[in-house]
């Protein structure tokens, strides 16, 4: 028998904005208690289950973040790598500091905060890790996003790293790639209506499907597209 929601906790960064946001949200409405990792406090009140503290990817603040959430809540059930950064560029013209920042937020930092929470998601015998990757990191779609998919790429072996270091002790990993989301970031790179792309609240349902398998049904890879793909 799976142990009720209401008594695990999921940490997510990134959670003020996007699909971070709205995975708070549905958690919350499923009886998760959220801690949420935000670089500005006040864009996110808290909230009955809902812990939010300072969080920047750039600024090694990880286990700052684990420490208050162990402190607040006194367990970690799940973490969820939600924080990305995207600078269109070409591998000829990326500069080193914009490929530095890419690395930091979509690949450092999820390896920090994995190796701070570690001792936790072992002890709940069913630990959950998501890293929120993308199509980015299953292929490269054009020469602009190529350094990114670079990140991306690492970020999904990250999860598959997670997995084969954490089986034994129950610790289960997913890679989660989606293509455009209706988010601030893909509009930012992208003409495509909202309505033509995958909407957050579909990820987050299939984020929370996840979370709640059992050890025995690890999903180590889910890929979402929202327009036609090869091989998505």
């Amino acid at each position: 028998m799976h142990e009720a929601p209401a008594s695990r906790v999921v940490m997510i960064s990134g959670a003020n904005r996007g699909i971070g946001k709205i995975l708070s949200e549905q958690l919350r409405q499923t009886g998760w208690r959220v801690s949420a990792g935000v670089r500005d406090i006040a864009s996110l009140p808290p909230g009955p289950g809902l812990f939010v503290h300072e969080f920047d990817a750039k600024r090694h603040q990880e286990k700052d973040w684990v420490d208050a959430t162990l402190a607040h809540y006194g367990r970690i059930d799940a973490l969820i790598a939600n924080a990305g950064v995207m600078i269109p560029a070409s591998i000829v013209d990326i500069s080193e500091d914009d490929m530095d920042t890419m690395l930091t937020v979509n690949l450092r930092s999820p390896i920090r905060l994995v190796q701070a929470a570690w001792p936790f998601l072992k002890a709940c015998k069913r630990g959950r890790v998501i890293i929120l990757a993308s199509l980015s990191g299953k292929r490269v779609k054009s020469a602009l996003s190529g350094p990114y998919a670079i990140t991306k790429h690492a970020a999904v072996a990250l999860a598959h790293s997670i997995k084969k270091t954490g089986w034994a002790d129950g610790i289960r990993a997913t890679a989660v790639c989606p293509g455009f989301v209706a988010t601030d970031m893909a509009r930012s790179i992208t003409s495509k209506d909202d309505a033509e792309m995958t909407q957050p609240d579909d990820i987050a349902r299939m984020i929370l499907a996840v979370l709640d398998l059992p050890n025995t049904a690890n999903v180590a890879e889910l890929s979402i597209s929202c327009s036609e793909e090869d091989l998505y």
